[in-house]
């Protein structure tokens, strides 16, 4: 079982910058692959990026080039660098696990409750 516990939300100015974090409990989480999906009232659920367990990583096209995600085994733990942040990178960040780093919501096996992303203009 892997538990997932994302922090780093919050409110920030157009054009500025947030560094979300996933930390996982478990033994496995080097071999697992991370991502962060992200949901907006009204939307339907997005990928925004996942990393492989060997480091490999893919961005959805509307974040490529602002946002960075990382991990470091040691800690447990992913992140997600946003920087140059719009208005329509507001909403609920959510972190996943799983053993392929997909784009597809479906194919995760965990998930962490979310933390709120707010970009005032």
């Amino acid at each position: 079982q892997v538990q997932l516990i994302e922090s780093g939300g919050g409110l920030v100015q157009v054009g500025g910058s947030l560094r979300l974090s996933c930390t996982a409990s478990g033994r496995t989480f080097n071999w697992y692959a991370m991502g962060w999906f992200r949901q907006a009232p009204g939307k339907e659920r997005e990928f925004v990026a996942a990393i492989t367990w060997s480091g490999s990583t893919s961005y959805a096209n509307s974040v490529k080039g602002r946002f960075t995600i990382s991990r470091d085994n040691a800690k447990k733990t992913v992140y997600l660098q946003m920087n140059s942040l719009k208005p329509e990178d507001t909403a609920d960040y959510s972190c996943v696990a799983g053993i392929h780093g997909t784009t597809a919501w479906g194919s995760y096996d965990y998930w962490g409750q979310g933390t709120q992303v707010t970009v005032s203009s």
